[in-house]
């Protein structure tokens, strides 16, 4: 059994639940703003980690560092070790695209399939980026429609907007 622990982070968007092994973080997600939203996100991470998350503040020390350098406009790319044990086969080919997108530049669903290596896969690398588990670090706010709108982010629209348009201040 894996040994996982978490802690809430606030952000300006929201707390953001990080959940760190001795691997690395494994998952990442802005909370939609109740205890019930902490409560729900780590039972479902127990039945996928085999193990019951515990509180530890201490843990994620170096990611809340590196989150308040990115809302302070102070880092445009994480230098995280991810655990991506939740993540396989395409989906984890398609994150790892989008971690190639530059900060404060977009690209659309079709040109992320392309570079994973499935230029007709558009549709898997919605759902990869709609299930990553790292939000914010793995960059999926940078993946577009083809039209130039922004799409979904798990049904928060308003924070993919506002990370944006964050990275896109930073450069003016």
């Amino acid at each position: 059994m894996t040994e996982a622990t978490f802690t809430v982070h606030p952000s300006p968007v929201g707390d953001v639940l990080l959940v760190t092994t001795a691997a690395g973080l494994v998952s990442m997600h802005v909370l939609h703003g109740s205890e019930r939203d902490v409560d729900e996100q780590l039972a479902a991470l127990t039945v996928l980690l085999h193990t019951v998350p515990g509180r530890d503040d201490s843990d994620a020390d170096d990611v809340r560092r590196q989150l308040d350098e990115y809302f302070e406009h102070r880092r445009t790319a994480f230098d995280l070790t991810l655990d991506w044990r939740l993540v396989r086969g395409f989906s984890r080919d398609a994150l790892e695209a989008v971690c190639r997108i530059p900060y404060a530049q977009t690209a659309g669903y079709g040109e992320v399939a392309v570079t994973a290596g499935i230029p007709r896969a558009a549709r898997a690398v919605g759902n990869a980026c709609a299930r990553t588990p790292f939000s914010i670090v793995v960059p999926v706010h940078r993946v577009v429609r083809a039209d130039g709108s922004i799409g979904g982010y798990g049904g928060r629209a308003e924070v993919k907007r506002y990370l944006l348009e964050h990275e896109r201040a930073a450069g003016e």
